[in-house]
């Protein structure tokens, strides 16, 4: 039984070294000849040295499945990192539109030409009457100083003159008044929007 455990270890010793023993050179077979006679004098040694073999060829498969499953993860990671740049890249056109977008709607605003009849900022109209039976629109568009709008209840409201002052506007009233117009009075416009005269007058007077 002991001598077959060692031809054993001879034969694995031998195994182990098959596939570099034709390439080694003259000092290097001398020197392996020798680590065989003392295997062969100490069997357990070799025995040893094969369970070592095994625990390396088992840490060897651990770590490179390890490897594979990083390699797997990188391979992810990069997807997912192409697939950002991918959205971060449309993401950028699509505000360099906008951006363009909006430049060119400035640019249309600042080349539009003012609406006719309508004054930017604060204006004052003197208003001679509100009239339901009576339509004077097809005059409002030949004369810029005469103008009108109907109310929610369908009076149509006749008003003259557009001044920027209001103390203008309360002359041009009192002269209405003094030539017979008696409900002659001011009203007040925003941006081309008739607003209520107490919401403009404060900071107009104040000025």
């Amino acid at each position: 039984m002991k001598k077959l455990t060692l031809i054993s270890g001879l034969l694995l010793a031998m195994m182990l070294c098959s596939d570099v023993y034709a390439q080694l050179s003259k000092q290097e077979r001398k020197e392996w000849k020798k680590k065989a006679k003392e295997y062969k004098k100490n069997p357990e040694q070799l025995k040893d040295l094969e369970a070592a073999n095994r625990s390396l060829n088992s840490e060897v498969s651990k770590l490179t499945n390890e490897n594979k499953s990083l390699q797997s993860q990188l391979s992810d990671r990069d997807a997912k990192i192409s697939e950002l740049n991918q959205d971060l890249t449309k993401l950028r056109s699509d505000l360099a539109a906008a951006r363009a977008e909006v430049n060119e709607l400035r640019r249309s605003a600042s080349a539009e030409p003012q609406r006719k009849g309508v004054t930017p900022g604060v204006a004052f109209r003197v208003q001679i009457g509100a009239f339901r039976n009576k339509d004077l629109s097809k005059y409002f568009e030949q004369h810029e100083n005469f103008a009108g709008e109907k109310d929610a209840d369908g009076a149509q409201k006749i008003t003259l003159m557009e001044f920027k002052d209001y103390w203008e506007a309360d002359t041009f009233k009192k002269y209405m008044r003094e030539m017979g117009v008696k409900d002659a009075w001011i009203v007040s416009y925003k941006d081309g929007v008739r607003v209520p005269l107490k919401d403009v007058l404060e900071g107009v007077i104040a000025d």
